[in-house]
């Protein structure tokens, strides 16, 4: 029974020292990458949709997606084509050892009542130095 009381007490022991290591072990450092997706919101699909990237050499890479809007209204087909654009993007960053941080939305349209605006999303990606 002392046996087993001393592995138990080291045992404990050994825990304990390991959790305070843990806990002052330092935050990890990130670095960050930003791509953003802009869709026209113009009747007609008369816009200009884009996806921009930085290349990783401080150039931009600017790929065309779809306009969310054809001659006779909102294309569904063209937003599951830009859906899946940005999936395959972020599955390639992923690849690399991307994660997704955050997204960020918003979207212009015009005072005067009109009916063209812009659909943007930033999407915001990590990944430990």
């Amino acid at each position: 029974m002392k046996n087993l009381n001393t592995v138990l007490i080291s045992g404990a022991a050994v825990l304990m020292m390991a959790s305070i290591f843990a806990f002052n072990a330092p935050a990890p450092s990130y670095e960050y990458q930003t791509f953003t997706t802009i869709e026209s919101i113009v009747p007609g699909g008369l816009g200009r949709s884009r996806m921009l990237l930085d290349n990783g050499s401080g150039s931009l890479d600017e790929q065309k997606m779809k306009n969310l809007y054809s001659v006779v209204g909102i294309k569904m087909e063209n937003i599951f084509n830009n859906d899946l654009s940005v999936t395959e993007k972020l599955n390639d960053l992923s690849e690399d050892g991307w994660e997704l941080a955050f997204t960020n939305t918003g979207v212009q349209s015009p005072t005067d009542g009109g009916s063209n605006g812009i659909y943007c999303t930033r999407y915001i990606l990590r990944r430990v130095k």
